[in-house]
């Protein structure tokens, strides 16, 4: 429960955050060195990898434990709302300049290099041509991705996901743990589903529909948008995990749940962009 007490919590010095630095440190310097072919950089990888797992681990047991101790009073509590909504904000900035980039190559730069005098001297042999298309300097052609098959699927199964975290919302609200917890695991195996699904799609379009990432335009925002919205539904799924294993141990009240919250505004904001997604990529 949230603590009565009008004084800011502020928590004792702490070395996790030194010890996510060199986390990240090490996977820099070993990216540096896989990509420059040496020997040990996937290792140096994996090693900072699981540096930064063991980070988290720590880190956030110990939020859970002050969390749980009644150390966080209201204040504290709106600080963490705040700091959740100014991370989905910048997450909706970092989707917005992909789909911004996706909008410049399809309305833009592609129509443009295949007109005017200057362009027909660069790309003679490109002309103007209804989108989805790779673009100029590119020889070999593609299956676009339809949209009424696996998508179509994926976006059933995201939305009813979006159904059963707020299912589990009203369980949490009204202390029934039973539906708090059978909410959550309908969320996560449909969360677990689409990933399956979409990873069966990479392998259809790279193999059967010679859709890939060196597909110019079109390649490359497919798989850039849909790729990194994968993995924030990877993430929001592993947070899932993690909210239900404290469910299940009794953490969260009525009045005092904002890590599950957090987690379900996440969920919410994957589905969003999975709309957006789906119309402006897969559709239209």
């Amino acid at each position: 429960m949230l603590s009565q007490s009008t004084r800011y919590y502020l928590p004792e010095p702490s070395h996790w955050p030194v010890m996510g630095s060199c986390a990240l440190l090490l996977m820099a310097i070993g990216a540096v060195l896989w990509m420059n072919g040496v020997a040990p950089g996937p290792w140096v990888v994996l090693a900072g990898m699981a540096v930064l797992v063991y980070m988290m681990f720590g880190w956030f047991g110990t939020v859970i434990r002050e969390s749980e101790g009644g150390s966080f009073n209201k204040q504290v509590d709106g600080s963490f709302r705040w700091g959740m909504s100014w991370f989905i904000f910048s997450e909706v900035m970092f989707f917005a300049a992909f789909f911004g980039a996706l909008f410049y190559m399809r309305v833009l730069s592609v129509p443009w290099l295949g007109s005017g005098d200057t362009m027909q001297l660069l790309w003679p042999d490109f002309s103007v041509q209804n989108w989805p298309i790779s673009g100029p300097g590119i020889e070999e052609t593609f299956t676009p991705m339809g949209a009424w098959r696996i998508p179509a699927i994926n976006t059933l199964i995201l939305l009813t996901s979006g159904v059963t975290v707020t299912w589990a919302h009203w369980g949490l609200k009204k202390n029934n743990r039973a539906q708090l917890i059978w909410g959550l695991v309908a969320t996560i195996a449909l969360g677990m589903l689409f990933l399956t699904l979409q990873a069966y799609e990479y392998v259809h379009a790279y193999h059967e529909l010679n859709l890939t990432l060196s597909m110019g335009a079109y390649g490359a925002t497919f798989f850039m948008l849909t790729g990194f919205h994968g993995l924030h539904v990877t993430i929001g799924t592993i947070m899932l995990i993690v909210i239900l294993i404290r469910s299940i141990k009794g953490h969260f009240s009525a009045d005092h749940h904002f890590g599950f919250e957090g987690v379900s505004w996440y969920w919410h904001f994957v589905d969003v962009v999975w709309l957006l997604l789906f119309v402006l990529v897969y559709w239209l």
